[in-house]
């Protein structure tokens, strides 16, 4: 009892750093989608995803190295790595371009839809099927989509759609990242990311490049390359100290920033159909958080007697 006790506070204390590491995660996130967004009048955003990854790999090449971690090239799935880079890939693609013409907060209240794609797909894919609670909190979600989207009512513009494949793209990327999870280690993962988009983007730029015509501009476009870069690292950080189970609460604290963001930024604060949509799509990916802890107790229960 006592070595138990002591360890408490030591545990507390690493999940209470770890938030702090996912929200500010989520932070760097939105400041790259602002980013973007400010880019996109001056540039093709095709160009950003290229300076986003170039500048991503950079660092974490700096941090992760073969000299400096020896084997972090070295993967056990390098088909399911080159899959998931460019699902990750493509959902970055779709989001800078509708993020061109949609508000920040729209963009990621679809995202956030994500959480409830995997839950679906994950039956047939993982084995994982969700129950009826489950089932019906993933509906609600989606309809809390249909409210963002207003789809045939003109309440969107139409590169919602862009959105809306952007987060099937990424949802697919989550379930990868998980199966990946038990072969290689999340670094690996991490540089496999920005090697594999730079490629792709690099036969892309000569069609889309632009010169940046002001320092603000140069000093935005290299800034997005360390936004992603410290964004998916502080990512890493945040799941040593803490459970998933924990920190993915935190991760709907990005609609703050994107709002705050949206607003002084650009002048843009959502409607009330965005709102409600982006509520009913957090309440329920967190009433699917809770039952899969509730899931998860009695195994929890039966470890620790």
């Amino acid at each position: 009892m006592p070595a138990a006790s002591s360890h408490l506070p030591e545990t507390r204390r690493s999940r209470l750093i770890a938030i702090g590491l996912i929200c500010g995660a989520m932070l760097f996130f939105a400041l790259l989608d602002a980013s973007a967004k400010w880019l996109s009048a001056h540039m093709d955003p095709l160009q950003t995803v290229f300076v986003r990854y170039a500048g991503s790999m950079v660092l974490v090449l700096v941090l992760l190295n073969p000299w400096s971690r020896p084997g972090v090239l070295r993967t056990k799935r390098p088909v399911l790595q080159g899959v998931r880079s460019l699902l990750l890939l493509g959902s970055t693609v779709l989001n800078f371009i509708a993020i061109k013409y949609l508000q920040l907060a729209e963009t990621v209240s679809i995202m956030f839809a994500g959480p409830l794609l995997v839950a679906l797909v994950a039956g047939p894919l993982l084995g994982e099927w969700p129950g009826p609670r489950r089932m019906a909190a993933i509906a609600v979600g989606f309809l809390g989509v249909l409210v963002i989207t207003r789809p045939g009512f003109g309440g969107m513009h139409p590169a919602a759609i862009l959105s809306v494949f952007g987060c099937i793209c990424y949802s697919f990327y989550v379930l990868a990242t998980r199966q990946l999870a038990a072969h290689d280690p999340p670094e690996t993962t991490m540089v496999y990311s920005g090697v594999a988009g730079t490629l792709v983007m690099l036969p892309v730029i000569p069609f889309v490049w632009s010169m940046p015509q002001t320092p603000l501009a140069w000093a935005i476009l290299l800034g997005t390359g360390l936004l992603g870069g410290f964004g998916h690292w502080l990512l890493i950080l945040a799941h040593r100290l803490a459970p998933a189970t924990v920190l993915a609460p935190f991760i709907y604290s990005q609609i703050v920033w994107m709002i705050v963001l949206g607003w002084f930024v650009f002048g843009q604060f959502p409607d009330g159909w965005t709102f409600a949509g982006a509520t009913i799509v957090i309440s329920s990916g967190l009433y699917l958080l809770y039952r899969e802890r509730v899931r998860k107790l009695p195994e929890t229960a039966a470890r620790i007697d």
